[in-house]
């Protein structure tokens, strides 16, 4: 069997169906009211998903845009070589997709908004995650440049603070400092990565990282607070200086009440849809490797969310998921 002919039969499990559930089960999946965006996922660090057909699958779910960090102390050691094999997953996902319309698997199409045939706009992000803090040196921050100079490039992270790693905090905030000036050298946003200890109703890592953004001010291009998983009191200084906030998997989790609550609680300008894969699959995949076509569950959640809460209809949210998206990262 030839590649083209093996990805199409795992595409769908030779059932037409692009998700399963654990037990190997069809899984329908909600319909898009508006193009979606997953603004953060990571297609390096894949165990079972190959990278271009993960973006294959994004197309078809109606995805029209992911944004992928790198990060130049771990899947980014080696700068020139990432970039070559993103082009080329993203030229064999396009041979995927041509061969997947052809059997009748077509990406959706939205009232409003232009026609789309093709496969997501693909950019990326770039910047030292606080774990890779303690080895952000000369080299690192060599390779770092070489992707904020690339075309692809529409901002810097994951970047921020993260209190249950070993890498001492004084560190890491020299280095979230650091980028955060930089990011503001190169006109760009900045995507961060805040987490507190397990059970620390201080939130003392997104009190210091709002701290940090206060003083320094938050970058004119923007600011996602990535892959929020607390409540409204911990996002409310965030949202209070403009941060876009993105929500993923874990506010589909039936115990998370607090996240949805806070879904509801930021701004229609404000908030975003993502999946962080291959990390934290959505209900009812939860278990299996998540991957940027399954942000059609978590944004179907919020939008849900949004409406029920009187807030906003669900192609509303839909609409501010995928207009936000754009413009944060610059999208046209």
């Amino acid at each position: 069997m030839s590649r083209e002919l093996e990805c199409m039969d795992s595409l769908t499990k030779g059932d037409g169906s692009l998700f399963h559930t654990r037990k190997g089960r069809p899984q329908p999946w909600p319909k898009p009211l508006a193009p979606l965006a997953d603004t953060h996922c990571h297609l390096t660090v894949f165990e079972g998903h190959d990278p271009a057909e993960a973006i294959c699958r994004a197309a078809l779910v109606g995805c029209r845009l992911l944004v992928v960090p790198i990060d130049p102390t771990e899947d980014g050691t080696d700068a020139e070589a990432f970039l070559a094999s993103l082009t080329a997953w993203l030229d064999e996902a396009r041979a995927l997709l041509a061969r997947a319309v052809d059997d009748g698997l077509v990406p959706p199409e939205f009232p409003g908004h232009p026609s789309w045939t093709g496969i997501p706009d693909v950019r990326i992000l770039a910047g030292t995650h606080p774990y890779g803090a303690a080895i952000h040196d000369a080299a690192a921050r060599e390779r770092l440049e070489t992707f904020l100079s690339d075309p692809r490039c529409v901002g810097v992270g994951e970047i921020g603070l993260d209190y249950t790693c070993d890498v001492p905090v004084d560190v890491q905030l020299a280095v979230f400092d650091e980028q955060l000036a930089c990011a503001r050298e190169r006109s760009l946003p900045v995507e961060l990565h805040i987490r507190d200890e397990r059970d620390d109703a201080s939130h003392a890592a997104h009190l210091a990282a709002a701290e940090l953004l206060a003083e320094r001010g938050v970058p004119e291009a923007g600011c996602d607070l990535h892959c929020f998983t607390d409540d409204i009191a911990c996002v409310r200084p965030f949202v209070g200086m403009g941060c876009h906030v993105a929500f993923g998997g874990a506010v589909t989790f039936s115990k998370s009440d607090d996240i949805r609550d806070a879904a509801a609680f930021v701004p229609d300008g404000l908030i975003l849809s993502e999946t962080d894969c291959p990390y934290m699959a959505p209900v009812p995949l939860r278990g299996e490797e998540c991957e940027p076509a399954m942000v059609a569950f978590s944004a179907a959640c919020v939008a849900d969310v949004r409406e029920e809460a009187g807030i906003s209809s669900r192609k509303a949210t839909y609409e501010s998921l995928w207009h936000n998206a754009c413009e944060l990262f610059s999208i046209s």
